[in-house]
């Protein structure tokens, strides 16, 4: 459950879900790690990784989530993910905004941003039955 209170996912969603975010946290973290001398570089490589993370995860609570979809909920994810942990991290990192991404903190956040989505997507799934 990762300290996250009111969330009813089934066990099975939760495992889905873990694996979705953290193959993307790591894939996110190679890039961040593998393009760090390349100022610009890292929306372009890491923002498909996330929106592709967001995709999937729609798939695990039955949404069909379209590719401007989730770079929408990308951006919300990352403006509500920044709010929290902004003091942790450089300003650098937040979508849209930041170009130089250490590959621990784009795995840390593409993890955050993960759990929220998957957050918003349950909690969803709940107010519509």
């Amino acid at each position: 459950s990762n300290g996250r209170r009111g969330v009813k996912m089934t066990s099975d969603q939760n495992s889905s879900c873990h694996k979705i975010i953290h193959t993307a946290s790591v894939a996110v973290a190679a890039a961040g790690g593998g393009m760090a001398q390349l100022h610009g570089s890292n929306n372009a490589v890491i923002m498909p990784i996330q929106v592709t993370m967001i995709i999937s995860l729609g798939k695990v609570f039955n949404k069909s989530i379209s590719k401007s979809l989730a770079t929408s909920l990308l951006a919300s994810a990352g403006a509500s993910v920044g709010g929290r942990i902004i003091s942790q991290v450089l300003v650098g990192w937040i979508p849209f905004i930041g170009n130089a991404v250490n590959a621990s903190t784009a795995a840390g956040v593409t993890e955050a941003i993960g759990w929220w989505i998957a957050d918003y997507f349950d909690k969803d799934l709940d107010e519509t039955k």
